[in-house]
């Protein structure tokens, strides 16, 4: 049997059981494993943890800036940019890192975890700390704080991104293990909207409850990255434990799904950035209903464990990248709702927010399995499986356009002459909210939609590359363990590794 018959003879074998990936229809160990629910439920605890840095900042640092420590918002905007766009950089660098990295008792990732935890904690709390030493001195502060950190969370967060592919290769598990993230971040975001948010009002002590709040973050945080690392075990066989530079880049380069997602991605995430950076100014200031934002984190939380139920099942019918369009489509909606309801009608503005909730939410439990489909890619086409410089990239462009969306809502607060502690916002002023909050994310999402639908590596297409890469290990005699801390193996090149171009 000629080799395209062996793979068209794979493919029907594969469309008539999804979880099925090597030949002769015989699971991989390390590839077709179910994931136990400890280990789901771990995951999903290690992005409680890091939202209790990354949300907390998102949803409050520039109300603390601005409100508290009294930095202007055209500078505080300047800062998030800044700063933003420096951690972007540093996630790259924390990718090399990570694949340079190996531990025969912990494995590649779970050392991160466990290790970085408590220095990222501790960075959030001093970063809600500036201390009033004049304007020049408090941005200084507030620059290195910020920039640590960023830093500090990128040699945390890109470990833990990276965890999930090494942790099964299976679409539909590791849809799990997206929506188990999602449930994680969205607790600590409702938990944050419903007993912080309705604190920030004019004439509190906001110092001492961000202190506070900071860290108790400490103490909880550090419990869930704990059990995050001892319960999420890596899985999936690599050739390759430590990978150079070179390697590296050889797998970014021609990595066309990975480059449409990374595009994609920095869009959604400008306009979710720029959203949520606004979203308590627009529910305070223009809708008059700030008891609003624990209600919407409710519904946030509440979509979450609605769409965690039904997003294995949206994958294995439609597919990632069409839940993904659906999910920004939502979200466009929402945003326009959002940008064109006067302050009169807050019922409506509400349902425009409760929209782009539902949208972010569902993009966001796929985005991950999406990342994690394109490590495979990698390795394919160049036989080395680099999952820390593929998350690296793709963090790097969802921080860059954090970098964007955030500053972008702070420049229209400046635009519209936002006034700090005022007990009502003047017109313009509103009007730079409402941009913030509705034109931003409705435009930013149009544009995610439009790249993704050109994104060329479908689920199919995915089942049958995993396929042939079982079916090379199997040729090779690859006979590696599944737990990658027993693995001691050199790195080779598999046979036919990158030997045929994507046809699809």
């Amino acid at each position: 049997m000629t080799r395209p018959q062996r793979r068209d003879r794979k493919a029907a074998v594969i469309d008539q059981n999804p979880d099925l990936t090597t030949s002769g229809a015989r699971p991989a160990p390390a590839v077709g494993t179910k994931l136990s629910r400890l280990s789901i439920v771990g995951y999903g605890a290690g992005d409680a943890a890091n939202n209790l840095a990354f949300t907390t900042a998102t949803m409050f640092l520039l109300v603390y800036y601005t409100d508290v420590a009294g930095i202007s918002a055209a500078a505080a905007g300047t800062l998030l940019l800044v700063v933003r766009i420096f951690d972007a950089f540093a996630d790259i660098f924390a990718g090399r890192i990570v694949d340079r990295t190996y531990s025969r008792r912990f494995g590649k990732f779970r050392p991160f975890l466990m290790f970085g935890s408590v220095p990222l904690l501790l960075l959030s709390a001093a970063a809600f700390s500036v201390p009033q030493i004049g304007e020049s001195g408090m941005l200084l502060y507030a620059y290195l704080t910020y920039a640590a950190l960023g830093l500090a969370y990128s040699l945390v967060n890109i470990p833990f991104g990276s965890l999930a592919g090494a942790m099964t290769q299976v679409p539909a598990e590791r849809a799990k293990l997206g929506s188990a993230r999602s449930i994680g971040a969205a607790l600590v975001g409702a938990g944050l909207g419903i007993f912080v948010a309705p604190l920030i009002v004019p004439g509190a002590d906001l110092q001492t409850i961000f202190t506070v709040m900071t860290l108790s973050f400490v103490v909880v945080g550090t419990v869930l990255y704990f059990f995050t690392a001892f319960t999420a075990k890596e899985r999936v066989v690599r050739d390759v434990p430590r990978v150079t530079m070179r390697q590296s880049f050889a797998v970014l380069k021609g990595n066309k799904p990975l480059f449409m997602l990374c595009i994609s991605s920095f869009l959604f995430l400008t306009g979710m950035l720029a959203l949520s950076t606004v979203q308590l100014y627009y529910l305070r200031d223009v809708l008059h209903a700030l008891p609003l934002y624990a209600v919407i984190s409710i519904v946030q939380l509440a979509a979450t464990f609605g769409l965690a139920a039904v997003v294995p099942s949206i994958v294995r019918r439609f597919g990632k990248r069409q839940g993904y369009i659906v999910g920004a489509g939502i979200m466009a909606l929402g945003g326009a709702v959002v940008f064109v309801t006067p302050s009169s009608l807050p019922a409506l503005g509400f349902a425009g927010l409760v929209l782009c909730q539902i949208g972010i939410v569902l993009v966001n439990m796929l985005v991950w399995s999406l990342e994690a489909d394109t490590v495979e890619y990698g390795e394919w086409k160049t036989g080395v499986r680099a999952e820390g410089i593929t998350y690296a990239l793709f963090s790097f462009t969802r921080k860059t356009g954090q970098a964007v969306g955030g500053a972008l809502a702070a420049f229209s607060l400046a635009w519209g002459g936002y006034a700090a502690g005022a007990a009502r916002q003047s017109a313009e002023a509103e009007l730079g909210i409402r941009a913030g909050a509705g034109l931003i994310p409705l435009a930013a999402s149009l544009v995610a939609i439009i790249v993704m639908l050109f994104y060329p590596l479908t689920d199919k297409r995915h089942r049958e590359i995993v396929a042939e890469i079982a079916e090379r290990r199997a040729e090779n005699g690859s006979a590696a363990p599944t737990d990658p801390s027993l693995s001691t193996a050199a790195f080779t090149v598999p046979r036919g590794a990158g030997s045929k171009r994507p046809e699809r």
